[in-house]
């Protein structure tokens, strides 16, 4: 099956490489194909030391994963991390944030020699997978060069779960190479075992998300907002029109609302940008606000967060932040960035990527409505503002109580070092 497998996932690559390959700047082209197809630089140390090699896809799992590998870092100081991505913006944020404590490269292609290039070159002693990245080729090839596979911060989602169930015969056999899996939940948990983990190998240890730290402060430039604000946050294809339509409603008996736009993906910037301008919105985007700020002020502005890496500190300048891929089959983004806030979240009906949120619902910690309600439920909240602020602590006690995840995890991962 692994045959068949990699000769399908070639055949597809061949066809896709090269438009992966000439979308990205020159600059990065030779390193994002020597990376991908498994040529890293040998291990540097000067005497041998553990190391553990962890993949985090893209910019979500990279920031999850931060404080983890600190906390690895504090407790195993001798421990070496080398930290793998997939798109440019994870590796730009890993290279942020972890650039001084860990090795940044591009993930290789699932291609059997491209995965073990890098295993011959790095050597790790252990393999931490985040969240649910089951490359057959990647935990095969690992198993098979000795090196022990850990699938951390593990979720399956039910659309996920009924899709992988029809695979399940060959998944077995991948999930049979796996050495531990850190579920995020019970329900995952199940449904790992019910693909064919072995149950005393899959242990509920809670969301690492939970543990991300909000950052210290706001970003400097969000000073310039006077006013009530609102953030579509990690937005995707109509949303941002739905969020303008409601905000077109809002304004004419809030004049001073601010509305800011993240979208999901960096590459529809310009997209989002013509159709703010198409809305008739004067717009200013975030790139071309500049210091010092005290001089500057923005009110019932469209503000598009064209940057990367911002996004959770924003969150704290808000006063509602609207959830992106909710109000589309996307499964929706992280809610736990504006809880840490303790700010009022509204999301759309799907929300199916965070199973915790009826928790959220039910304790009136969060607030879901659907396309057609939601620009009343905006005025409803801004009308109360008393409201926002009891929603908001909710969402942040919830936050609080979660946490601990990465305790457990480090107990886990001590074990292979």
């Amino acid at each position: 099956m692994r045959l068949l497998y990699s000769i399908f996932y070639f055949t597809a690559l061949c066809f896709i490489a090269p438009f992966e390959y000439f979308k990205r700047p020159k600059e990065i082209r030779g390193r994002w194909i020597k990376e991908r197809c498994g040529f890293i630089d040998a291990r540097q140390d000067t005497a041998p030391r553990t190391l553990v090699w962890i993949h985090a896809v893209s910019v979500g799992e990279t920031i999850a994963v931060t404080p983890f590998v600190k906390k690895i870092k504090e407790k195993y100081p001798e421990t070496g991390i080398v930290l793998s991505t997939v798109t440019d913006t994870g590796r730009k944020v890993a290279k942020e944030r972890l650039g001084s404590v860990a090795r940044i490269i591009y993930v290789p292609f699932d291609l059997c020699f491209a995965v073990r290039g890098v295993i011959k070159s790095l050597d790790p002693a252990l393999l931490v997978i985040m969240e649910t990245e089951l490359w057959p080729n990647m935990i095969g090839e690992a198993s098979k060069s000795g090196v022990p596979v850990m699938l951390l911060n593990g979720r399956i989602s039910e659309k996920s779960f009924d899709g992988y169930l029809k695979l399940r015969f060959f998944l077995k056999k991948v999930l049979g190479n796996v050495g531990f899996f850190c579920m995020q939940n019970k329900v995952y948990a199940e449904r790992m075992i019910a693909l064919g983990a072995a149950p005393e190998r899959v242990v509920a240890t809670g969301n690492l998300k939970f543990d991300t730290p909000k950052p210290a402060s706001n970003p400097e430039w969000t000073a310039v907002l006077k006013g009530p604000v609102v953030i579509g946050g990690s937005t995707h294809r109509t949303e941002e029109e739905l969020l303008l339509d409601a905000y077109a409603e809002l304004k004419q008996d809030f004049q001073d609302l601010n509305l800011v736009l993240a979208p999901r993906h960096p590459e529809r910037f310009k997209e989002v940008e013509e159709l703010v301008m198409k809305k008739g919105f004067p717009l200013t985007k975030r790139s071309e606000i500049k210091s010092p700020y005290a001089a500057a002020s923005l009110s019932g502005a469209v503000v598009l967060l064209d940057v990367i890496g911002e996004l959770s500190g924003v969150y704290g300048a808000a006063d509602i932040a609207v959830m992106g891929g909710s109000f589309i089959p996307h499964g929706g983004q992280n809610p736990l960035e504006p809880a840490c806030w303790g700010k009022t979240i509204i999301c759309g009906p799907h929300m199916e990527n965070f199973p915790f949120m009826p928790d959220f619902y039910e304790e009136g910690a969060a607030v879901e409505v659907r396309k057609e309600t939601l620009s009343a439920e905006l005025r409803r909240l801004l009308l109360s503002p008393d409201n926002m602020v009891s929603t908001g602590e909710k969402a942040k006690t919830l936050y609080e109580r979660n946490s601990g995840a990465i305790e457990k995890t480090l107990e886990i991962i001590g074990r292979y070092l």
